[in-house]
């Protein structure tokens, strides 16, 4: 019998983000913590080590910043989960909650960069146009930016008088150009690599006009530091295989530099005045996030597939410890590499323990697609093995984490790219005896929801079950419904609309293949779901009941996933019943 105490735990366990602090007050800061049952944002003083919980939604609350100055918390009011509504604002030490710029009206966010004396830089995308506004305390928002294609609100430096804008004016949102303007709208500087190669913004350093930049001229995600006054750009060669992000020490000195490779994340500090290396001692597994304080020491969120999240500092302390226990252990995973049509796939692969092979086996299909598994802790897996079954991860053709040619290659054949990797590794799990072939398992969510859909329909012999959360299912209505960036992102992937390419998204639609299926099909949608609308998935639902074939929908009140824990346990529950239904194991 399975410890459902045991794997549930995992979900229950009260977790916390990294701590965020005031640029100019660093003793408050802001974090995310699901201790309520809901994911919700929290003040913390760190000088009087008093917490209070900022919100308190049905739906929690994903979004938050605190202004440098550590007076006030900016968040996000979205309605049901779906990602639409408005900024908030509230003093930090609690009060009442406004609108922090009452003149905009409900948009998607895209993104947002708080300067000093309450000014503020805000990303929106609406129904037509992406827009940022430059908003000032007591007068009217400017409009320093508006186009159809996407943009963002990439950053404003310590004194307002730079603002940096993500954009895609040249209609590749996955590769996007910076430009940096004054308060005015003029033009200081651009910045673009070119068709294919993206730059985006990250900070200006804490004093002066530089800009930190993550471009990719080397095939790769590699920082860079951009002045745009002058024009100088200084490359910061690392010399690290894999992609590298980083960010600023608070005095402008150094690099915090965040080393992705092979599934696992490492940090180092980059002096910019000698072009040192240091790594810094951290253990082997996954950086969440990670930031440096105004003493010098490293604070950083980090896990791996055996051990649960914890926040740590450089000298040693766990710096902020949620109440209750911790969640429960799970097994560690094996690196496998197999050969694939586009060269060497990388998969994680983690076993149930006192069980001989071949074992029922789960591919759990990572989202994105911009994404990659890594060796974090992730309680869906871990509940799987519990539940006695192997667990593969693929970080297929249009993974981040393997260069900008491996991320790409999906372009222009989306979809299919991704499960011919996905099906190598299926081989390579049944042919080493890892899998057994008749109990075999395709789920993921999102993007990977969309893959699983895919894959029962391009390989329906290869698979046993299929489990597509918040997935596309017929990609032509996702088009009509899904919010502008998305429209956006999808002509970028495709190489234009459904109306110009009809072709493209006709061979990478799920519901083109709905007839081919055989398997046991569980499809969980939300109903506010901006990022995958409801209205295709009920396309594909309703071919499938015409056709007669098994399956079953689980429908719940949020957007693209949800912030409630039970809401995930029930979700977990309702795949791991499905998928042991339909494979025997019940």
């Amino acid at each position: 019998m399975v410890d459902d105490t045991r794997w549930k735990a995992r979900f229950r366990a009260a977790r916390v983000s990294l701590p965020r602090w005031a640029r100019d007050a660093p003793h408050r800061c802001l974090y995310r913590s699901n201790v309520t049952g809901t994911w919700e944002l929290y003040a913390w003083d760190r000088r009087a080590d008093t917490r209070r919980q900022v919100t308190d939604r049905p739906h929690g609350t994903e979004y938050g910043l605190l202004t440098p100055e550590g007076d006030a918390i900016w968040w996000f009011a979205d309605t049901d989960g779906d990602e639409f509504g408005v900024w908030m604002r509230e003093p930090f030490d609690g009060g009442t909650a406004v609108p922090a710029v009452p003149e905009l009206p409900s948009t998607y966010p895209s993104g947002l960069a708080l300067g000093a004396d309450g000014v503020a830089l805000v990303g929106s995308t609406g129904e037509s146009s992406g827009t940022v506004h430059l908003c000032r305390p007591g007068a009217p928002p400017v409009t320093l930016y508006e186009h159809a294609e996407d943009s963002y609100a990439a950053a404003l430096s310590r004194d307002a008088a730079l603002a940096a804008i993500g954009h895609s004016e040249h209609g590749d949102s996955r590769h996007m150009a910076l430009r940096v303007l004054r308060p005015d709208g003029t033009v200081v500087a651009e910045l673009w690599d070119g068709p294919g190669r993206g730059v985006w913004g990250l900070a200006f350093a804490p004093g002066g006009s530089r800009l930190l930049v993550t471009h990719e001229r080397h095939g790769r995600e590699e920082p860079l530091v951009w002045d745009p006054l002058t024009g100088a750009q200084d490359e910061i060669a690392l010399g690290l295989p894999g992609e590298t992000d980083a960010s600023w020490y608070p005095d402008g000195s150094a690099l915090l530099v965040a080393h992705s490779f092979e599934a696992r994340v490492e940090l180092y500090r980059y002096v910019l005045a000698d072009r040192s290396l240091t790594r810094i001692d951290t253990p082997r597994g996954v950086i969440g996030s990670a930031a440096a304080r105004p003493d010098g020491t490293v604070e950083y969120s980090w896990s791996s597939a055996a051990a649960p999240p914890v926040v740590r500092s450089t000298s040693g302390a766990v710096v902020l410890v949620p109440p209750g226990e911790p969640a429960p252990a799970s097994v560690p995973v094996e690196d496998v590499w197999v050969e694939g049509p586009g060269g060497r796939v990388h998969a994680l692969v983690s076993r149930p323990v006192n069980a001989s092979a071949p074992h029922a086996t789960v591919f759990e299909v990572h989202g994105g697609p911009m994404a990659q598994d890594e060796d974090a802790f992730a309680p869906s897996a871990a509940a799987w093995v519990d539940h006695g079954f192997a667990v593969v991860r693929v970080n297929y053709r249009g993974s981040t984490g393997y260069g900008s040619a491996w991320r790409d290659a999906i372009e222009g054949r989306v979809g299919l790219t991704e499960l011919e990797d996905v099906q190598a590794v299926r081989d390579w799990a049944v042919e080493s005896g890892l899998a057994d072939p008749s109990k075999l398992v395709v789920t993921g969510g999102s993007w990977g929801g969309y893959l699983a859909l895919l894959a029962v329909g391009v390989h329906p012999g290869a698979w046993s079950v299929a489990i597509a959360s918040v997935p596309i299912a017929d990609y032509v209505a996702a088009y009509e419904d899904e919010t502008e960036p998305l429209r956006a992102f999808d002509r970028s992937l495709f190489g234009g609309s459904p109306d110009e390419v009809p072709d493209r998204y006709r061979a990478s639609s799920p519901i083109t293949y709905v007839d081919r299926v055989t398997a046991p099909v569980l499809v969980m949608a939300g109903e506010n779901d901006p990022r995958c609308p409801i209205r295709q998935v009920e396309n594909y639902l309703a071919r499938l009941a015409d056709l007669g074939r098994p399956h079953d929908v689980y429908r719940f009140d949020a957007g693209h996933g949800s912030l409630v824990v039970e809401e995930h346990i029930e979700q977990m529950e309702a795949e791991i019943t499905f998928a042991r239904k339909h494979l025997g194991l019940a």
